[in-house]
């Protein structure tokens, strides 16, 4: 997906609190920047009307009745959904956050924060950023179980990306930063994809988290 496209952001609404979503969804479709194409209020029918629509990016509540969000997160990654995933939350523990970032979603937003912050943050998870709340980065790096894997003999390149992924820079601004082109950033990404055997940028953001525990 790229940043430059003029079109509309397809959103899929995934809240099991009538109010909130059906409020959220009018908020939304009152901004030509984005085409709310569906909602739903459980787990199941989120992931059965999925499969139906072309959706950017899926904002999704943790506890979704009986189920949560994580439930959803891993039926459309067995099927190979391309899309972008927010979780919107009113809270989650610290151990919730890590499973999360850890299954690949693309932020982690408060439902306290203000719309116009939702909106950006969902402009900023489509470009291609990863957005996780400092207070999670900081437990995640305080975690019990931020030893569980092997260190990475990385390079200062590597480092330095690892580093801006952190900061939630997309590739563009990667490549400005380090004076080198894009596809040389998405290279040396895909390296750091392959050496660590994760496949999405929030999942590379929490082993760079667990290097960073160990003085990256």
């Amino acid at each position: 997906m790229s940043a430059s496209t003029t079109r509309a952001i397809r959103l899929f609404l995934v809240d099991d609190h009538a109010l909130f979503r059906d409020g959220l969804a009018r908020l939304l479709a009152g901004d030509p920047a984005f085409e709310v194409v569906g909602i739903a209020g459980a787990a199941e029918e989120a992931i059965e009307a999925l499969a139906q629509v072309e959706v950017d990016v899926v904002l999704l509540d943790y506890m979704l009745g009986e189920r949560t969000a994580d439930d959803v997160v891993s039926a459309l990654r067995a099927r190979g959904f391309a899309g972008r995933l927010l979780l919107v939350t009113a809270g989650l523990p610290d151990r919730e956050a890590r499973e999360m970032i850890g299954a690949g979603v693309a932020g982690i937003f408060h439902k306290q924060h203000a719309a116009d912050d939702l909106k950006r943050s969902i402009r900023e998870v489509f470009e291609g950023k990863v957005l996780i709340d400092e207070h999670y980065l900081r437990k995640l790096v305080q975690g019990t179980d931020v030893d569980e894997s092997p260190a990475l003999r990385l390079t200062d390149r590597e480092r330095q990306i690892l580093t801006f992924l952190m900061e939630g820079l997309a590739n563009k601004e990667m490549a400005v930063r380090l004076r080198l082109s894009e596809s040389a950033v998405k290279a040396a990404l895909q390296v750091l994809f392959n050496r660590t055997g994760v496949r999405t940028r929030s999942q590379l953001v929490r082993v760079a988290l667990e290097q960073l525990g160990r003085g990256l």
